[in-house]
């Protein structure tokens, strides 16, 4: 999960400062202590680090907190505002041109995962924004790339324009614009060059590329495990290309979180997006206040929202909502709302977006270990039609047949029935307890096994 190490640090320092009704100075000092070792450690920049233990320091010992009756939350509330503020404060948006196409140009060094987000960014704009993009391939120095994104081009039924390795990439993005403006598409990502490091032929074909083709964005796709690396690499590409914007890959792996924190403050650049997964759906657009509230254990609602929205089909979740009110949810809707809940991302993940999970007892720092969702999954696929829709005429031989052909032992069996039936409890007692309070229905999600 993104930012693990520095979460956690972070929130146990703050913890230590909620339940005192008074904070002295003293108090303070010894906070901006531990968030800052917490900031270097998760190798954020020095100087960003002295200039954010500053503000905390000036306002922590403001008026606001001293004569608050709960200063504990006054300075939570101070640190999340100053985490969004170091961000960016709020989301940056893509471009749209006026007349389209927008010309994307996705620039980065080798190794970035610059293709494979460049594929995940056109995807995002066609499924989020009902935007008809064009991935075009203009890395000639590595066959790979070309056959890369043609590849990840195949797999989400996108066009990928390609003039193969001997043509100047200028001449492809001139050519690839063109063919944009005849087919009618709305955006153009520009998979450019890369290099193990900046060189000056690199930058030279990238500005050539860029007077030609005038992008509304030119975006640095950094790899945020990197940490300062990723700093640098961004002031160096910033100073030759003027880009327009950061996306951060594999934000999901770093337990550092140095980059993101770093990145905006130092180039003054946002960052528009965060991949979050090797999947091709895996990229997130980049909420500086919602990412603060994750660190700070305080969850992010409106992302949770945002993904069930896309992932959960609305009709399903009804009918589900009515068979749960009447008791008849069976095991085929239950394997039914697995699924769904699984194309919403890890589970680890999704529980970090819920506001105080970290909390939650048996919650906090749970593994979640996927695996077991897996052998649920085998044993209601060993069960017949008959004994899915009705658990109640399982007997011990049908108990043994089902273990067998799951590969699971009769005990996991008999765990997950006593679970089902614990869970179809719950629902009806829950579905009465709605029915009392005067017809009102609370609206959301049903997620039975989380």
């Amino acid at each position: 999960m993104a930012f693990e190490g520095l979460a956690e640090r972070l929130q146990n320092t703050i913890k230590k400062m909620t339940g005192k009704g008074k904070v002295s100075e003293q108090d303070v000092k010894e906070m901006a202590r531990e968030v800052r070792l917490a900031l270097l450690e998760a190798d954020v920049n020095f100087k960003v680090v002295k200039d954010f233990i500053k503000k905390i320091k000036e306002r922590a010992v403001g008026q606001e907190v001293m004569n608050s009756l709960t200063p504990g939350q006054q300075i939570i509330k101070i640190v999340k505002e100053e985490l969004t503020d170091l961000m960016g404060g709020e989301q940056s948006k893509i471009a749209v041109s006026e007349r389209p196409p927008t010309v994307i140009m996705m620039v980065g060094l080798q190794g970035a995962g610059k293709t494979t987000t460049t594929g995940k960014l056109a995807n995002l704009l066609r499924k989020k924004h009902n935007r008809k993009p064009l991935l075009v391939a203009a890395d000639v120095y590595r066959p790979a790339a070309i056959n890369q994104l043609e590849t990840i081009g195949k797999q989400l039924n996108l066009p990928v324009f390609s003039k193969g390795t001997d043509a100047n990439p200028v001449d492809i993005a001139n050519d690839a614009i063109a063919h944009a403006k005849e087919e009618h598409y709305d955006y153009v990502l520009i998979d450019t060059a890369g290099r193990l490091h900046t060189d000056e032929n690199l930058m030279t074909e990238l500005r050539e590329i860029k007077e030609n083709v005038d992008p509304a964005e030119i975006l640095l796709v950094v790899d945020s495990m990197t940490g300062q690396d990723a700093v640098n690499v961004a002031e160096s590409f910033d100073e030759q290309l003027a880009v327009s914007g950061v996306i951060l890959t594999k934000l999901d792996n770093d337990n550092r979180g140095g980059a993101a924190l770093s990145i905006r403050a130092v180039t003054q650049k946002p960052i528009k997006y965060a991949g979050m997964g090797e999947k091709l759906d895996e990229l997130e657009v980049f909420h500086p206040e919602r990412m603060a509230s994750r660190i700070l254990g305080m969850g992010d609602v409106l992302s949770l929202i945002e993904k069930a929205q896309e992932n959960v089909d609305e009709k399903k979740a009804k009918e589900l909502e009515e068979k749960m009110r009447s008791a008849t949810f069976t095991f085929d809707d239950f394997l039914d709302q697995m699924e769904q809940v699984k194309s919403m991302g890890p589970l680890e993940d999704l529980l970090g977006m819920i506001p105080g999970a970290n909390k939650m007892k048996g919650l906090k720092n749970a593994q979640i270990d996927e695996k077991q969702l897996v052998y649920v999954e085998a044993i209601i696929h060993s069960m017949t039609k008959k004994e899915r829709e009705d658990p109640s005429i399982m007997n011990a031989s049908r108990k043994k047949r089902i273990a067998k052909g799951a590969g699971r032992p009769v005990s996991e069996v008999n765990r997950l029935l006593k679970q089902f039936e614990e869970m179809k409890k719950m629902m009806k007692q829950m579905s009465g307890m709605q029915k009392g309070k005067k017809g009102k229905k609370k609206k959301g999600l049903n997620l039975p096994f989380m």
